[in-house]
């Protein structure tokens, strides 16, 4: 999702430049399936050009109308799509989906310091965890929908919402969301409007130790994800910008020099791919000192174990919780063989983990793909919720 952000933002300031007009469309809610969830977006330019995506191709000639009327009314405007029945009419699209998606068409005042865009950009300044709240009327399609009027991150937040009491409690629900790590749909019935309270996170900061020519499939693939990459090896030969033109930032040198230039937390994740076993072991040794999120581990499992034996030799005992994060093999089950192959399998463990999934066929799954339970409406009698 951050990559889509930053490719609307990159947009957006082109068509700034042209004197375009813009208008961004958010899936908001959805009930039922829907190839996008809430939080998928798309910037439409009034020349026709549009940015990012809300389904899967199926919605975006529809949307596009509905968005050069947003821009040419200058007026935030929600729309449902009902995918409910195989043919829809109404639309003129054939989705067979089976879910009804809510879409907020917000135009954009580039005299706003605060637009929408303005606050996507300031979620994705610093790798840290931010919230953004989208009002909406799900009752009143012609009433007013207030749009994306709300952020907060751990040291700030900036509000547009105009009633106090309201202000407060989507304060209230920010901060819990912050702190649960999920977005959320909130219903706020005394004000006949919805929220949805999401949770912007940074992307994954993938850190290469190894710089060999196995590693090249890696960093493409990671920066088609539009994850961070950094790429370190003790071999000037290999670390160098000739061979790698395209990843934030190289470096070369030993395991301790390495360490002290990183800035790590919790979306960092490492791979050990020098193929050089003492070189890896001594990053290991680094790394069992820091909290991280996932180590992988090139070779066989035979090497890993080797690898902590030596530490515990060393006094270096690996807990239950640091031999969960270590992954070695590294990647899925797949049947990977060549380095491109690998990589896939490498890069889906990655995002397994941070789902918090275990990558198996979606066909074998009896329950939805999706997560429910963080976006389930939510009602509440206290706080005129």
């Amino acid at each position: 999702m951050t990559k889509e952000i930053n490719e609307i933002i990159a947009a957006y300031k082109r068509a700034q430049q042209k004197g375009n007009k813009t208008a961004l469309a958010t899936v908001v809610y959805v009930e039922g399936s829907s190839y996008r969830r809430p939080g998928a977006r798309m910037l439409v330019e009034d020349d026709g050009r549009m940015t990012g995506a809300i389904s899967g191709g199926c919605l975006e000639g529809d949307a596009l109308r509905k968005a050069l009327l947003a821009i040419h009314q200058q007026q935030n405007k929600l729309v449902t799509y009902n995918t409910l029945e195989e043919d829809d009419v109404e639309f003129g699209v054939q989705l067979g989906c089976n879910g009804i998606v809510h879409i907020l068409f917000e135009p954009i005042d580039p005299q706003d310091d605060n637009n929408p865009i303005a606050l996507l950009e300031r979620s994705q300044l610093f790798r840290k965890e931010t919230v953004l709240v989208t009002l909406f009327s799900l009752h009143n399609f012609h009433g007013h929908q207030p749009g994306t009027c709300f952020f907060l991150d751990e040291e700030s937040s900036y509000s547009k919402i105009d009633n106090a009491g309201l202000d407060v409690t989507v304060l209230e629900d920010a901060s819990s969301v912050l702190k649960a790590g999920a977005s959320s749909i909130k219903e706020y019935s005394a004000f006949d409007l919805t929220g949805f309270v999401e949770l912007l996170q940074p992307p994954v900061s993938l850190i290469i130790i190894g710089a060999g020519n196995d590693v090249f499939p890696l960093v493409e693939m990671t920066g088609v994800l539009g994850w961070q990459i950094i790429v370190a090896d003790g071999r000037t030969t290999h670390a160098n910008v000739q061979r790698f033109p395209n990843v934030q930032k190289l470096i070369a040198g030993k395991p301790e020099d390495i360490i002290q230039q990183l800035v790590i937390d919790e979306w960092t994740v490492f791979l050990l791919m020098t193929h050089n076993y003492k070189y890896d072991l001594a990053m290991m040794k680094l790394l069992l000192q820091i909290n991280c999120r996932y180590i992988g581990t090139l070779g066989p499992k035979k090497r890993l174990e080797r690898m902590i034996e030596e530490l515990k030799k060393e006094g270096i005992a690996v807990t239950d919780e640091q031999r969960n994060m270590i992954h070695g093999p590294i990647g899925l089950d797949i049947g990977a063989e060549a380095a491109e192959e690998i990589a896939l399998s490498v890069l889906a463990e990655i995002k397994a983990v941070f789902a918090n999934r275990e990558g198996g066929f979606l066909k074998n799954r009896s329950v939805s793909i999706h997560t429910r339970n963080e976006l389930e409406l939510q009602n509440s009698s206290s706080n005129g919720r």
